[in-house]
């Protein structure tokens, strides 16, 4: 059975919020996804927490020696099955109702290959205004922040047949080099809600 979503997060050492961010994905009021965790080598007992859990929508993949961020993202994409690619960070919280909204969106606009979100920013509570439609995105990229990374979902066959991957050798700008790739491909977009928490360090 194909998933409508592949969740896709990297962790490398964030033991200290994995729970609450896995648990913001498992409790999604949408639950149709396969949730692919890519472990680079962490040592703080991540990797052991997420061993512990029995869901059957986890498919838990430990590489052999830490490659970095860009390098798991890239095996996930491999990995993925889904229609819908989700991305999600080991140390953020996605708002029960993300997924459902994001799916709903994509569904009603086959040209958008990819979809954001707002983000509040933990601990400020400041909230995003990033632009909502593909020609302000496009602009905006010239000038840098335009989609919070972790609360993207991109269209899987787009990604296959334009073969996107991140670029290893833009981290930590791979986000943004790939969106600058994406935008003259589909329509990108911006849901004008809030549906992601992000934690600053």
């Amino acid at each position: 059975m194909i998933p409508k979503v592949s969740v896709l997060m990297p962790v490398y050492n964030c033991r200290a919020f994995i729970e609450e961010s896995v648990n913001s994905i498992l409790n999604q009021n949408f639950t149709d996804f396969e949730f692919l965790i890519i472990d680079d080598c962490s040592t703080d007992g991540t990797f052991e927490y997420l061993q512990s859990l029995s869901d059957p929508r986890i498919i838990l993949v430990r590489k052999t020696t830490n490659k970095g961020y860009t390098i798991s993202l890239n095996m996930g994409l491999m990995i993925a099955k889904g229609t819908y690619i989700a991305r999600m960070d080991g140390d953020d919280i996605s708002l029960p109702e993300r997924f459902a909204k994001q799916v709903a969106f994509m569904d009603a606009n086959p040209d958008v290959i990819l979809c954001g979100t707002q983000i509040q920013f933990i601990g400020i509570n400041k909230i995003s205004n990033l632009p909502t439609a593909h020609e302000e995105i496009k602009v905006n990229l010239i000038k840098g922040f335009s989609i919070a990374h972790p609360t993207v979902m991109m269209r899987n066959a787009a990604m296959e047949k334009n073969e996107l991957r991140y670029n290893p050798e833009m981290e930590p700008a791979e986000d943004y080099d790939l969106w600058t790739r994406m935008v003259f491909l589909g329509k990108l977009a911006n849901l004008n809600e809030t549906l992601l928490l992000y934690r600053l360090h």
